[in-house]
């Protein structure tokens, strides 16, 4: 048979496209890991499949999940359904991967299979993400609320690494240094406390705050974490975040042990808008108020003028802060009960040293502090007419020896105005220190040593249960410096009580600091007085100033009598008895603070 050109060329293409078949199938074969039908491998050497699969950890809008690593496998191919639908996939050479661009409002299952050369297994059961539900623009968050990671292990802190916050023009606006963490101590409460007082030559560092009030900052140690079961409460520094903002959070691996870090646009979040009342201010805890701390408040109260008057209501909860009021004039702070709206937390001469005060600017990182913030839990400077009503202040420092005030209200100038009322103020040494004229009424103030002090023009407890706590020594309700001619520290139908365990006869009625430039001025006007006072009553040692009291100077009481009602006239003559005349210029509000 003749062969024609056509009939060779046929044949020989024919040749070609049959190599080519078989090279392609091969290749084939190779890319498809010789899978079967359902995904496995077929040549019998394929690892096992994952299992184990577990959230490690969840931000707003990411996932770190990870799975028991599959003994021979050299990487893992995962994949990611969004509603049933594909949405991320890729290969990782770890036992766990970071997923982020999820949102709320969206289902997501995950899976993935385990590779060993060219064999893998099959793609394992799907672990299911639940985002909740989308989100409502009214669940952002206030300006000074903590961002609050969800873990799935208690958090256990490292010792370097920075967790940032950044605006949405990628402005870092705060930053939280876990080495300088790294040198606090951790209490029970959860408080961290620095390990040497803070004063004005102490380097600032992000282990700090700087609060604001009007044009000044109060620089204080503070907790930057708190860690609750498996959340991470982030405390920002004060005053960082504007109102209705976006922001997002970065996390350097090693901030948390074991946790790979969250990296830009895994974690953002949004902030509310200004309060639609102004003066009017509304506190709580949880997130559901205008803001989430007293001082949020307080600082907001002190940009909208001094003399604008505005009230803050605050929530029942309790609120782990300091706070700093300065410069603002007519402003009211009321709670929901002094055992039911309590701030606290515990500072002390020990961590910041003096009486303190404000700073002029905030300092810089790495600069002085300046002027240190003061032991107290609250601050007042420069404040007429403040109110606080049905709140508890309680300096959690715990220690009976250490000053640490509860408040602190030096407002020095004899006109300014301080109203406490149906609140409670817990501490042990220097509980309420004041100066100014003052309204102390149906409240508790609790301590041991100097537990109500300073230098008012006058300062009238009314109705107030006057409480000694135990120390195991002796103790002192009141020390005054008061000027020549001014009242001082009157009681006004107190009880002087004492906690269970406080030894009879051991707390005096007040003590003298022995300056002789200042009077020692006090005066009970029909008090109930437990055991616990001192059967001399006042302690002598140093003398007071005047040595001798007379009807406007020096240590002096009227209608003195034990809880049974039986007059006590027995105190020694450091102190004098008034008869009812003398009684008369202690013995109502008018009277002693003429308002």
């Amino acid at each position: 048979m003749k062969t024609t050109f056509n009939d060779a060329f046929a044949s020989f293409m024919g040749r070609i496209f049959t190599a080519a078949a078989s090279i392609m199938l091969s290749i084939l074969c190779i890319i498809s890991c010789s899978k079967d039908g359902n995904g496995s491998s077929s040549s019998g050497n394929a690892p096992d499949v994952p299992s184990g699969l577990e959230i490690r950890s969840q931000g707003t809008n990411s996932a770190t999940i990870s799975w028991t690593a599959v003994p021979g496998a050299d990487k893992y191919d995962w994949q990611m359904q969004q509603d049933g639908a594909d949405f991320k996939s890729g290969s990782v050479n770890k036992s766990w991967v970071l997923v982020d661009g999820l949102s709320k409002g969206h289902l997501y299952s995950f899976s993935l299979r385990a590779c060993k050369g060219k064999a893998a297994s099959a793609y394992s059961e799907a672990l299911e993400i639940d985002f909740g539900p989308a989100p409502d623009p009214s669940s952002s968050i206030c300006t000074d609320s903590p961002i609050v990671l969800e873990l799935d292990a208690v958090p256990q802190l490292g010792s370097k690494g920075y967790i940032r916050i950044f605006n949405s023009s990628d402005k870092q606006v705060d930053a939280i240094n876990l080495a300088d963490i790294s040198s606090l101590t951790l209490r029970e409460d959860g408080q961290m406390v620095p390990s040497s007082a803070i004063g004005a030559n102490s380097v600032f560092n992000t282990a700090m705050d700087a609060i604001p009030c009007g044009s000044r900052w109060r620089i204080v140690h503070y907790t930057p974490l708190r860690v609750s079961g498996k959340s991470l409460a982030i405390v920002h520094h004060s005053g960082v975040l504007d109102f209705a903002s976006e922001y997002y959070l970065t996390m350097d691996a090693g901030v948390i042990e074991g946790h790979p870090g969250i990296a830009k646009g895994d974690f953002s979040f949004s902030t509310k808008a200004e309060p639609g009342s102004k003066t009017a201010l509304k506190v709580s805890p949880d997130g559901s108020a205008d803001f989430c701390t007293v001082q949020g408040a307080i600082s907001y109260a002190g940009s909208l003028g001094k003399d604008t008057p505005v009230s803050i209501t605050l929530a029942e909860g309790s609120y782990p802060e300091m706070l700093y009021i300065r410069d603002k004039n007519n402003l009211s702070i009321k709670g929901a009960g002094k055992d039911k709206s309590v701030i606290i937390y515990g500072n002390s001469e020990k961590w910041q040293g003096g009486t303190g005060g404000g700073a002029s600017s905030k300092p810089a990182v790495g600069n002085a502090v300046g002027t240190s913030g003061g032991r107290s839990l609250a601050l007042v400077e420069n404040c007429n007419a403040l109110i606080l009503e049905d709140l508890a202040l309680n300096n959690s420092f715990g220690d009976p020896d250490g000053q640490a005030e509860a408040l602190y209200f030096n407002s020095g100038n004899g006109t300014h105005r301080l109203t406490i009322e149906n609140c409670a103020l817990w501490s042990f040494q220097d509980t309420f220190e004041c100066k100014g004229q003052v309204w102390v009424h149906n409240s508790l103030i609790a301590g041991h040593c100097d537990y109500i002090w300073g230098s008012p023009k006058a300062c009238l407890l009314e109705n107030c249960e006057i409480r000694s706590r135990n120390a195991g020594k002796a103790g002192f309700i009141v020390q005054a410096r008061i000027t020549p001619g001014d009242k001082g520290f009157v009681f006004l139908g107190c009880n002087l009580t004492a906690e269970p365990g406080v030894s009879d006869g051991c707390m005096y009625l007040a003590r003298s600091g022995g300056d002789t430039n200042v009077y020692d001025n006090v005066t009970y006007i029909n008090c109930s007085m437990s055991s616990a006072i001192a059967p001399g009553g006042w302690y002598t040692n140093p003398l007071p100033t005047p040595q001798v009291p007379n009807a406007t100077a020096g240590w002096k009481e009227y209608g003195s009598k034990d809880f049974a009602g039986n007059a006590l006239s027995g105190h020694n003559g450091s102190g004098l008895y008034l008869n009812a005349d003398q009684a008369a210029d202690f013995s109502s509000k008018s009277a002693v603070l003429g308002w």
